[in-house]
């Protein structure tokens, strides 16, 4: 990722205008933020409606009580973040899809193998831009 695509938060806990700096970053049509959910929860204690939905994704690590919100604008006719799939795979019932018959075990119950070989690519720097250092274990008093 390119240097200039990183923002860092405001305050700690993520907020409507730090994903505003993200969209600054990922401008031209982007489709969705991708966040782990303990940032989505810490996004939500203070968000408004944007109209890019969050998704959420453990795959976004949590260090620290710190975690990471990704902007991306995906589409090859838009140069944002494509998906790039294995042909030709084992099985292939779709692109990079593999489904394989592990066998029957003696109570009658089939079990299947099923594998996605795939990754990315980012096909322009501001298709992808990231707010770090987002505080994820921070919970505000409930007001009463």
């Amino acid at each position: 990722m390119a240097e200039s695509q990183r923002v860092f938060p405001l305050t700690g806990a993520p907020t409507p205008d730090d994903l505003d700096e993200l969209l600054t970053k990922v401008w031209k049509e982007p489709a969705f933020f991708l966040a782990h959910p303990l940032a989505i929860a810490a996004f939500g204690r203070e968000c408004t409606r944007r109209g890019v939905p969050l998704i959420p994704s453990d795959k976004i690590p949590v260090v620290d009580g710190k975690s990471s919100i990704l902007l991306l604008r995906v589409g090859d006719r838009r140069q944002g973040v494509i998906g790039l799939f294995q042909p030709g795979v084992a099985g292939e019932q779709g692109p990079g899809l593999s489904v394989r018959f592990m066998g029957i075990n003696r109570n009658a119950i089939a079990s299947y193998l099923i594998s996605l070989y795939c990754s990315l690519a980012v096909l322009s720097d501001d298709a992808l831009a990231v707010l770090e250092d987002v505080e994820v274990g921070v919970i505000p008093p409930k007001k009463r």
